[in-house]
């Protein structure tokens, strides 16, 4: 299937590792050139010599989105060298598992950086991304969100930061001055997915009867998730064959999450 994206540029925060990798080399394999930023200059660097050998461009920056200067600096080499970006995936996020299972005893702190990390990067790569793609005329804007998102599930100050992703989408994709100049805004939702050294591994590891019980009660399909199952979902989404697909927030879960919605 000809997803009418070859040619575009695209950027991927968080880019080189688990899900936000697998969508990175996911796009270009349809023909994108792909811009991908995180804090490990090792994985920048890998990461684009992996995108540069499917035949198409790539840029990486190293920074930390977290802080707002770094976000500047990755959307100003972008538009140096590209002049626009036409896909834009607001995959940096997490914090999932920050704080302590007791809520009142964490740290104010933590609400608002995971808060920052996930809501509020998203919304300054989202508004700096916008002007490009209104010039265009053709725009895509996916966010990496939870299914804890979506709802009730998880430690609080993560679904609240995931949710307020969500709230964001939506109300953008409701923009009609976006709308109709071909701008589209969406949300991916994943549930338990299984990224090299993260939670999931480390409870793997540690405690495997803890993991096996989990996907025996939660999991339908009896499996985690994997990165590249979220990509191909999020590629479609960012596609030219998703044109009325606006607003919308896809779990992709294996059927985990309970919402009928």
């Amino acid at each position: 299937m000809d997803l009418g994206i070859k040619g575009k540029f695209a950027l991927v925060t968080g880019g080189t590792h688990g899900i936000g990798r697998s969508i990175a080399l996911a796009l270009a394999g349809e023909g994108c050139n792909v811009a991908v930023c995180s804090r490990d200059k090792n994985r920048v660097e890998n990461t684009v010599r992996e995108i540069k050998e499917k035949n198409v461009d790539a840029i990486g920056v190293a920074a930390d989105v977290t802080v707002p200067a770094d976000v500047t600096k990755v959307m100003d080499t972008i538009i140096k060298n590209w002049k626009t970006v036409h896909i834009l995936v607001n995959n940096v996020g997490g914090g999932g598992r920050w704080g302590r299972e007791i809520v009142e005893e964490t740290k104010p702190e933590v609400w608002l950086e995971v808060y920052q990390k996930n809501a509020l990067t998203a919304a300054q790569f989202t508004t700096l991304a916008i002007p490009h793609m209104r010039k265009q005329k053709w725009g895509r804007v996916v966010t990496i969100t939870s299914i804890f998102g979506r709802e009730a599930g998880g430690r609080p100050w993560f679904a609240m930061a995931k949710s307020a992703q969500g709230a964001m989408m939506k109300a953008m994709a409701r923009q009609p001055y976006l709308a109709s100049e071909g701008i589209t805004f969406n949300s991916i939702a994943p549930g338990a997915i299984m990224i090299p050294d993260t939670g999931w591994e480390k409870v793997k590891n540690e405690n495997p009867a803890e993991l096996e019980n989990f996907i025996k009660q939660e999991l339908p399909l009896g499996r985690l998730g994997t990165p590249e199952e979220v990509a191909q979902v999020v590629v479609f989404a960012c596609s030219e064959n998703a044109r009325l697909l606006n607003g919308a927030s896809i779990p992709v879960d294996g059927g985990q999450s309970r919402s009928i919605l």
